[in-house]
This record gives structure tokens, C-alpha cells and sequence, in this order.
């Protein structure tokens, strides 16, 4: 009986069971939610963009050194105007030669030391543009490094009055003995050539403006007997003879020891005679011929204490001039400080005024 009471009560909860499972499957469903519709957000429209791709990076490069334009070994006609420029600023003093030499490489270094600039020596764009703002254009005498003889005015061939004129002023400077004529021959060429030689310039033997204007600014304008070849009338009772053949040439003073004579002769005629003193035995004066050199009217020997008017000096210290001690004391007295004295001071003031810087001094014995 007790398990047919435990069999109906497990066959009770079986069936409440299942009434329970159909109650459940049964019921009205519950409406499900409406499906929550999605909140778009708007997103503004964009344009499409290429990435750019990453620049592969390079190697740096090494800078190059600019080359000069100009350096120590170059030649040429731009050297010759680096060196032209360069003598206007006194940093080159040499010949200008178109070769650059450890000369011009010094004068490079100091005109850029000068301007502040790399002293290198070598010329790059900054030297050289410097160089042409701190100088002036050469001239075509500049860039040949010598002078340039211009166009003829007198050349062999000529003649006329300005040859003659030519002439005559040489023979004051010495350079032309004889007679003057109206013919440029080769004894004129020869002249011209010596004076261009002495005063280096282009040594052509023709007369161009520059010889011209040397020649003429050192002489004085011809006298009418120069240029007619009227010869100054010979002195009193003077000769020629025993003179030295050195004074018959040209314009001369002519000092002899053994006659004791100073006389003056010009072109071979004897002018003029003054006794004459000579140096001492121990400052004894020079024998030999030269040129004077110096007038001075009314010099003082600071270092023998003596005055020396009319002096024209020939040799150093020694000079042609009046003494008063000679004319005080004559042949008495040791001998001068090793200059020619004379004591005649109107013939001697003649002869200073007379005589010319350049005139010959003739000593012998």
C-alpha cells in the first residue's frame, strides 16, 4: 500500500510538472522591442589623399674648392695686369713680366693682407674684383712693363730749322760737338740715341713728343750765334797751345797745374784766363775730366771754415771758385782744401753766370 501511495505521488508531480511545461509553452508571448535603430553620425566627405612617400635620405656632399684664377706659376697677359695694378700700389716694384713668380705671389699677400682679405697669394673673385676697385685701367705702357716710343717728330731724314734747334740744344747738354745743321743725319741719330740711353727712354734715335719735351725742358732757348755757328771771339793774346785736347771740344773749363792757369774755352776758341790755384800737398786736387755738377753764388765750407763764392762744383767737394786768401796772399800761402782757387772775382762772377750745370771741368798737369 505504501508503494502504491508513493508511486501515485510521484506520478501527481509528474503530471503538475507538465501542466506547468504547457503553461509555459502556451502563454502569449511577450512583443518583443523594436530593434533600436542605429544613430549614424555624419562624417564630412574627404578627399582621398596619395600618402607621399619618404624622401630617401642622400649623402652629403663634400664642398668642392674653387680653383684661383691666378696663382704662383701662371704667365700671361692677365698676370701683366695683376702686376700692373699692383705696381700702382706700390705692392710690386719689379719689371712687369706676365710670369707669376714668388715676387708677384708677395705682392699678392700684401695687398690682401692690406684689405683684410685670406692672404693666400693666389688671386680668387674677391682679390681680383677688390684689385680692380682699389686701382685704375693700365696703360699699354704699363701692361709692356717699358716705355713706348710715339710717333717721329725729327727722325733721320729731316731737316730744317727744328732740326738745327735740335741740335744746339744737345750741344748744351753736351751731346753734340761741331757746327749745327739743318740735316738729321747719323751723327744726329747718335746723339739722340745717347741722351734717350742716359734718360731711359725708348732708345729709337728719333725725337718723339717725350724726347722732345725732355730735351727742350732742360735747355734754354738757342742764341742766334748758337744756331748760325758764330764763334765767340778769342781772348786777348789767348791760344790754344799747350792746352789739354780735351778742352777743344765743346764747352770747357780748362784748370792746368803746371801753367797754373784756369782758362775758359768754348768750341776750341780760348775765351777767357784766370790764374789758378790748386790743393795742397796732402789734400791735392783730382786730375781727370768731369762734368760740374752744382752752382752755388755764395757758398761757406762749414768744414774747413772758409768762404767759397761763385763755387762750381765738379768733383765731391772739390770746385772751381774765388778765393779771398788767394787773392790776399797769392802763391804764398800751402795751397787750397783740394779745390781750383782763382783771384780774379769779376772774371770769376763772369764765369759762374757763363758756365753751365753739365759744362766740362778738364784737370790735368
Amino acid at each position: 500500500m505504501t508503494r502504491r501511495i508513493g508511486r501515485a505521488a510521484r506520478v501527481g508531480i509528474i503530471s503538475l510538472a507538465g501542466v506547468l511545461v504547457a503553461s509555459a509553452c502556451t502563454a502569449a508571448p511577450t512583443p518583443a522591442a523594436a530593434p533600436a535603430t542605429a544613430v549614424v553620425t555624419p562624417v564630412a566627405a574627404q578627399t582621398s589623399v596619395t600618402p607621399t612617400p619618404s624622401a630617401t635620405p642622400t649623402a652629403t656632399a663634400t664642398p668642392t674648392a674653387v680653383p684661383p684664377l691666378l696663382a704662383e706659376g701662371a704667365d700671361g697677359d692677365q698676370v701683366r695686369e695683376l702686376q700692373a695694378r699692383l705696381k700702382q700700389l706700390k705692392n710690386f716694384t719689379s719689371t712687369v713680366d706676365g710670369v707669376y713668380d714668388a715676387e708677384t705671389t708677395g705682392a699678392v699677400q700684401a695687398f690682401q693682407t692690406a684689405l683684410k682679405l685670406p692672404a693666400s697669394g693666389s688671386v680668387d673673385e674677391t682679390t681680383w674684383s677688390t684689385l680692380l676697385a682699389t686701382t685704375k685701367a693700365p696703360s699699354a705702357e704699363d701692361l709692356a712693363g717699358h716705355l713706348i716710343a710715339g710717333p717721329a717728330i725729327l727722325a733721320s731724314g729731316s731737316s730744317g730749322a727744328k732740326v738745327r734747334e735740335l741740335q744746339a740744344r744737345l750741344k748744351q747738354l753736351g751731346r753734340w760737338t761741331g757746327d749745327v745743321t739743318d740735316s738729321y743725319g747719323t751723327k744726329t741719330v747718335s746723339a739722340v740715341k745717347g741722351y734717350q740711353t742716359k734718360r731711359g727712354l725708348p732708345v729709337t734715335g728719333e725725337v718723339d713728343q717725350r724726347t722732345m719735351d725732355r730735351i727742350w725742358g732742360q735747355t734754354r732757348k738757342p742764341t742766334s750765334n748758337e744756331l748760325n755757328n758764330v764763334k765767340p771771339a778769342p781772348g786777348a793774346g789767348l791760344t790754344t797751345a799747350g792746352l789739354d785736347p780735351r778742352c777743344l771740344v765743346g764747352r770747357v773749363i780748362c784748370a792746368s797745374k803746371s801753367t797754373r792757369k784756369v782758362v775758359w774755352v768754348v768750341d776750341g776758341v780760348p775765351v777767357m784766363q784766370m790764374d789758378a790755384r790748386f790743393g795742397r800737398a796732402e789734400l791735392p786736387t783730382n786730375d781727370g775730366a768731369f762734368h760740374i755738377y752744382w752752382k752755388s753764388i755764395d757758398h761757406y765750407s762749414k768744414k774747413y771754415d772758409a768762404p767759397m763764392p761763385y763755387a762750381l762744383f765738379f768733383n765731391g767737394g772739390e770746385a772751381v771758385h774765388y778765393s779771398p786768401e788767394f787773392a790776399s796772399i797769392g802763391y804764398s800761402g800751402v795751397g787750397s782744401h783740394g779745390c781750383v782757387n782763382t783771384r780774379d772775382k769779376a772774371k770769376m762772377a763772369w764765369l759762374f753766370n757763363e758756365a753751365r750745370v753739365g759744362d766740362l771741368v778738364v784737370v790735368y798737369r
